[in-house]
C-alpha cells in the first residue's frame, strides 16, 4: 500500500474536488438545457472514488454505473473528453454516442458506466476471470449501489468470482437510497457487507465520506487480491447531496437530512485534517482548486467548440473486427 505522503494526500485532494468541480458543472449545464440526456452526479460521494482510485493504475480495470463521473474523473479521465461526451460531440470518449452513462477508455482500465442497475458486476466478474488466466497481479474494482445488491446479476456475478478466486474488488455506494427507496425499506440486512457470508468471503464496511477511512480499507483489500487471495465485498456508507438525477424534485428525503449529511461534507473534513495535523496548507489547497476551475473552463470550451458526429457516423463502432 502506497504510504499516505505529501505527494499521495495533493493527489487524493485533487481527484475530490476535480470530480466535484466537473459534476458541479454538468449540473448547472444540464438545469440550463446545454447538455441531452439524463444526468446523475456523485456529488456527496467523492471520497470513495479518490480512496480507491488511489491504489489503481492504469493497467487496473473499474467496471462503474449510472453515476459514474465520480469514477472515470478519479481513474484520471480528461475533462475535456468527457465535457465532449456529455455535450454529445465527436470529440468524446464514446464520440458523442454514449453521453452521460456509458464513457468508457479501455487505456485507462475503464471498461465502461452502465445505466443497467447491477450490471457492472459480471462484467468485473468476467474482466477478473481474464486478469487470472493471464497471471498477472492486476485486479478489477466493480462499483455498484445498494439497490444492485438486491439484483440477482450481484449474486451470480459475486459467486462466481467467489467459486473461482478472481481478483475482484466489490465496492457498494450504499448512498442510503435505491433511487427514492430508503435502504432499511428494501433490504433486511444492517450491512450490504454482510451479504459477503453467502459467498464465504470477507466483507467489510467502511466510511464513505472518509477519504482515509477508504483508502486504508481499500487498499487492505486490494492487497489482498492482488496475492491471489480472491475476491472481497466493501461497503462505503456514503451520501448523495443531489437527488437520485439532477432535476429530482426528493419527496422522498427531508431538508434536514441532506443538510445533516453535508456536515459530512468528504472535502471539507480532508481540508480541516489536514491543516489540523499540518500537513498540507490552506494556500497548497486553494491552489489546486484554481487550478481546477481553470482546467474545468478549457474542458468546458474544448467541448463547446467540437464539431457534432456526422449522421453516417452512426453506423460505425457497432461491431469490433
Amino acid at each position: 500500500m502506497r504510504p499516505l505522503d505529501k505527494p499521495l494526500l495533493l493527489e487524493i485532494y485533487k481527484k475530490m474536488v476535480s470530480v466535484r468541480t466537473f459534476e458541479e458543472t454538468a449540473a448547472d449545464l444540464f438545469l440550463k438545457g446545454q447538455i441531452p440526456g439524463f444526468l446523475h452526479v456523485y456529488i456527496g460521494e467523492e471520497a470513495v472514488a479518490a480512496g480507491v482510485m488511489a491504489h489503481l493504475t492504469d493497467r487496473d480495470y473499474i467496471s462503474s454505473t449510472h453515476r459514474g463521473h465520480g469514477h472515470a474523473v478519479a481513474k484520471g479521465a480528461r475533462l475535456d473528453m468527457m465535457m465532449a461526451e456529455l455535450h454529445g460531440k465527436k470529440t468524446g470518449y464514446c464520440h458523442g454516442k454514449g453521453g452521460s452513462m456509458h464513457i468508457a477508455d479501455l487505456d485507462l482500465g475503464i471498461l465502461g458506466a452502465n445505466g443497467i442497475v447491477g450490471g457492472g458486476v459480471p462484467i468485473a466478474t468476467g474482466a477478473g476471470l481474464a486478469l487470472k488466466m493471464k497471471g498477472t497481479d492486476r485486479v478489477c474494482v466493480c462499483f455498484f449501489g445498494d439497490g444492485a445488491s438486491n439484483t440477482g446479476a450481484f449474486y451470480e456475478g459475486v459467486n462466481l468470482a467467489a467459486v473461482w478466486g478472481l481478483p475482484v474488488v466489490f465496492v457498494c455506494e450504499n448512498n442510503q437510497y435505491a433511487e427514492s427507496t430508503p435502504r432499511a425499506t428494501h433490504q433486511k440486512v444492517k450491512n450490504v457487507s454482510d451479504r459477503a457470508a453467502a459467498f464465504n468471503i470477507p466483507g467489510v464496511t467502511m466510511d464513505g465520506m472518509d477519504v482515509f477511512d477508504v483508502y486504508q480499507k481499500t487498499g487492505e483489500a486490494i492487497d489482498q487480491c492482488r496475492a491471489g487471495k480472491g475476491p472481497i465485498l466493501l461497503e462505503a456508507r456514503t451520501y448523495r447531496f443531489l437527488g437520485h438525477f439532477v432535476g429530482d424534485p426528493q419527496n422522498y428525503r427531508s431538508k434536514e437530512e441532506v443538510e445533516e449529511w453535508k456536515k459530512r461534507d468528504p472535502i471539507q473534513m480532508f481540508r480541516a485534517r489536514m491543516i489540523a495535523e499540518g500537513k498540507l496548507t490552506a494556500a497548497e489547497m486553494d491552489a489546486i482548486d484554481a487550478q481546477i476551475k481553470e482546467d474545468m473552463e478549457a474542458a468546458l470550451e474544448f467541448a463547446r467548440k467540437s464539431p457534432e458526429p456526422e449522421v453516417e457516423f452512426a453506423l460505425q463502432d457497432i461491431f469490433t473486427e
